[in-house]
């Protein structure tokens, strides 16, 4: 198979990374795609920078054995504390959301909220990219531990959601932010709760959107662009696949034929501390 051909590689801890799978496939229809779900070990936003790195380190060598031309990293959680570690291992571009999804925010708003999971929330990855993209702007970020579990969980309309999403959000409307940019993948799922707690006057940012953006950039300046009737996706996840084919039909407007798949094992690396 010529390298133009061969099919992107997305993963996610679980459903999330569909968010971007759609973008993706709105941006790019001509492209195949491998896309994969770890939902044995999900949620990734509560585990340590070690887990996460050694997590990537897998998926990425299962990536390399699939002879993916690109991977794409559906998960917040792992490009903000895994990506730069590990993208110099693997000889294929790796691309993140998290620098599209602050240059998007910082075109959008001058007071930005992040929600996110702990991990990303805590690394400051976010805030320090929009930064670095304009000096000028507000960024706040607050971790969202049970907004995983929820889309997970399949519980969106349940009035405790709301109560929760509530809660969240409390913090960054008492700091009147313009701007919410979804920190983790999961959370344009949770669209409907979100929109009925904000002001109609801030603007969502989706860095779902932004990455596929990048990621067609990326394959036209490597001329890896692929042309013509695209393979069809493949399903894989670490977990039950009957599970993970129920809830992701609701959005890919599709019942996918899903795999169990073992990931390879592979020696821990270094880990450095991440930048505070």
């Amino acid at each position: 198979m010529s390298d133009d051909r061969k099919r992107i590689g997305i993963f996610d801890s679980g459903v999330g990374g569909l968010t971007v799978l759609s973008a993706l496939y709105r941006q790019l229809p001509d492209e195949s795609y491998l896309y994969f779900g770890d939902t044995a070990r999900l949620p990734y936003g509560t585990r340590s920078a070690a887990e996460i790195v050694q997590f990537m380190r897998e998926i990425l060598t299962m990536m390399k054995q699939e002879r993916v031309k690109m991977a794409i990293v559906a998960c917040n959680t792992s490009a903000a504390l895994a990506l730069d570690i590990v993208r110099s291992e693997f000889d294929f571009p790796i691309l993140g959301p998290i620098l599209p999804g602050a240059k998007a925010a910082v075109r959008e708003g001058r007071r930005i909220g992040t929600i996110a999971t702990p991990a990303t929330a805590q690394s400051g990855t976010y805030r320090r990219a929009m930064l670095e993209a304009d000096a000028t702007v507000k960024v706040w970020e607050v971790g969202c531990p049970e907004f995983v579990p929820i889309v997970e969980g399949n519980r969106l309309h349940e009035p405790q959601t709301y109560q929760i999403a509530r809660s969240y959000l409390e913090p960054l409307l008492r700091q009147r932010i313009d701007t919410l940019v979804y920190g983790c993948t999961h959370y344009p799922h949770l669209a409907p709760v979100l929109n009925a707690i904000l002001p109609p006057t801030v603007k969502l940012v989706d860095p779902a959107i932004s990455l596929a953006e990048a990621a067609a950039r990326e394959l036209d300046l490597l001329g890896l662009r692929a042309e013509g009737e695209p393979l069809p996706t493949r399903f894989g996840v670490s977990g039950c696949p009957d599970r993970f084919a129920q809830l992701s039909v609701q959005w890919l407007g599709f019942t996918p034929f899903v795999s169990k798949v073992s990931l390879p094992q592979v020696s821990p690396g270094s880990v450095p501390l991440p930048q505070q």
